[in-house]
């Protein structure tokens, strides 16, 4: 019945579980009867010791997740915010209006967030909440989030200076951006506005280069595994899913999920079906490596499956997922 009894049985059967690659769901019900009746009793350290542990795996009971992201200790809560597939968006909404601003700064963390977390977080954070989430190449955000966002921070030349560096910034966007950029006065904000603006211009060469590579994509001036390789090496996931949904015939949208969410398979898919060759896949695995913290192993053994997945086989999943789940 000690603190460390419940540690030591926890361990054990964490590590029973996560040798199941597919458990049952009376496994993972049984499983997470076990950790949710040991929580409660274990000391700070451990919860964090453990929430590290299962933070990414996608088997992990959704309860059980939960009760770690909603952790009053921040530190516990983090990476199952950051990275834990099994939460959704109800769920970190919920988290995101009734937690601490440390636990909103690790939402604004994730690869990917919808609008309708985003709105949360840019009323409720604090200044590096809305640095973070204005800096998040994977926030999308909604035109009531994104005025939000401009209201409260866009006179801090950090947070406008993210703003303008993002790819995903509409005509109308990006124009409201640079005004407010442009119009900062050095010495009054973080930074001094004249690098806010060098960022902004730099983001707005960037949105035209990714035109300029598009157009000879199409016209058979550029190789595919040349570009997807640079926009990798060069961390610009926005910009690369641009270009795989174009030559795969998906949305931005549906490109930049499969490139960062946790499982591999759809972006495996989508680039085989291209043709892409594995030393340009292994650019966008480092680029997934460095995005969802995985390991090098992870990607080592995800480049020999890519290697190994038939190309015909890829054209038909992908055209299976287009069609039936909208690449997931």
């Amino acid at each position: 019945m000690s603190s460390e009894a419940r540690r030591q049985l926890l361990n054990a059967v964490t590590d029973l579980f996560l040798l199941d690659q597919d458990p049952t769901e009376p496994s993972k019900a049984h499983y997470g009867e076990i950790a949710l009746r040991s929580l409660p009793h274990l000391e700070d350290e451990a919860r964090k010791a453990y929430a590290g542990q299962v933070a990414a795996v996608p088997s992990l009971p959704h309860e059980v997740a939960v009760t770690l992201a909603g952790d009053a200790d921040s530190e516990v809560a983090r990476l199952v915010l950051k990275l834990s597939p099994v939460l959704t968006d109800t769920d970190l909404a919920a988290i995101a209006v009734s937690q601490s601003q440390h636990h909103l700064v690790a939402i604004a963390e994730r690869a990917r967030l919808s609008e309708s977390v985003t709105d949360i977080l840019v009323q409720r954070g604090d200044r590096t909440v809305l640095h973070t989430v204005s800096a998040n190449e994977g926030a999308h955000f909604s035109d009531k989030g994104f005025d939000t966002l401009l209201e409260r921070g866009g006179k801090d030349a950090e947070i406008s200076g993210a703003l303008a560096k993002r790819s995903d910034l509409t005509p109308n966007r990006a124009s409201r951006v640079l005004e407010i950029v442009e119009g900062l006065s050095g010495g009054a904000w973080s930074k001094p506005a004249d690098e806010a603006a060098t960022l902004a211009r730099r983001a707005r060469q960037q949105r035209l280069e990714v035109k300029l590579l598009l157009a000879d994509l199409g016209a058979g001036k550029r190789e595919l595994d040349e570009i997807v390789t640079m926009l990798a090496e060069e961390d610009r996931a926005y910009h690369l899913a641009e270009v795989i949904a174009q030559a795969s015939g998906i949305t931005n949208e549906q490109s930049l999920r499969v490139l960062l969410q946790r499982d591999v398979s759809g972006i495996a898919v989508t680039c085989r079906s291209l043709n892409l060759g594995t030393e340009a896949f292994k650019s966008v695995l480092e680029l997934r490596s460095r995005r969802l913290l995985f390991g090098a192993r992870d990607a080592e053994g995800d480049l020999k499956n890519y290697a190994g997945l038939d190309i015909a086989t890829a054209e038909r999943t992908l055209r299976f997922l287009k069609l039936k789940t909208k690449i997931g």
